[in-house]
């Protein structure tokens, strides 16, 4: 049996160098996020990016949610693999960022296929199952704490083979450090095993970025 790769930051770049090209406007956001201090790691990775527009492209997405927005780098990948007819619910309750991430998404002309409403993610995703939406893919990454309630929510908006994709699970590998019994790490532990044990998905933890679960409704 094969080892896994252990992944460094100059693999992340050879990785990076010889993957699809990013948009100007995703550049041009990354570039924004360096000057904004330790926030930065809200940020998704290069290679989540490239994952999730491929994700999208190869599995026909059309309609997605996603729960965290942050500056908007996630969501304007997602939006650039749609196509002209797909559309994206963003949520999130930070206005500073959300306006900035507003910004780059009329720069990228992508503003047509974005929605985003501003306001607490629960109370929004509440709205949502009342007005009976459904989604091809939910990608979550907002606040840990609230992660399962985001997770059950998702569940319910998604039809059978519809995908969840959640963000940070590995959580700067501490996860596996037993040492490690701050809330958060704690929160995220317990997280991945109540997904893992969920008889109405199947999931997979791929180590890009700080870990995503990819999960298919059955």
């Amino acid at each position: 049996m094969g080892s896994n790769l252990t992944v460094n930051n100059e693999i992340e770049e050879y990785i990076n160098n010889n993957s699809t090209k990013l948009h100007s406007v995703q550049k041009e956001i990354i570039s924004h996020n360096e000057g904004l201090g330790d926030i930065k790691r809200m940020q998704i990775s290069i290679s989540q990016c490239h994952f999730l527009h491929l994700l999208i492209k190869s599995s026909k997405i059309k309609k997605i949610l996603e729960i965290g927005t942050f500056t908007g780098l996630s969501t304007l990948s997602m939006s650039l693999a749609l196509p002209d007819d797909g559309s994206i619910i963003a949520l999130d309750k930070n206005k500073e960022t959300s306006n900035t991430a507003v910004n780059f998404f009329k720069k990228a002309a992508q503003e047509n296929k974005i929605k985003l409403i501003i306001a607490p993610a629960i109370e929004s995703l509440n709205n949502l199952h009342e007005q009976k939406q459904k989604f091809d893919l939910i990608f979550i990454d907002a606040d840990k704490e609230n992660y399962k309630n985001y997770f059950n929510h998702s569940v319910n908006l998604i039809d059978k083979d519809g995908l969840i994709v959640i963000d940070n699970v590995l959580w700067h590998g501490e996860v596996i450090d037993n040492n490690k019994q701050d809330r958060l790490t704690v929160c995220i532990r317990e997280f991945n095993s109540y997904v893992n044990k969920d008889k109405r998905v199947e999931n997979l933890i791929i180590p890009l970025g700080d870990g995503l679960t990819v999960c298919r409704k059955i």
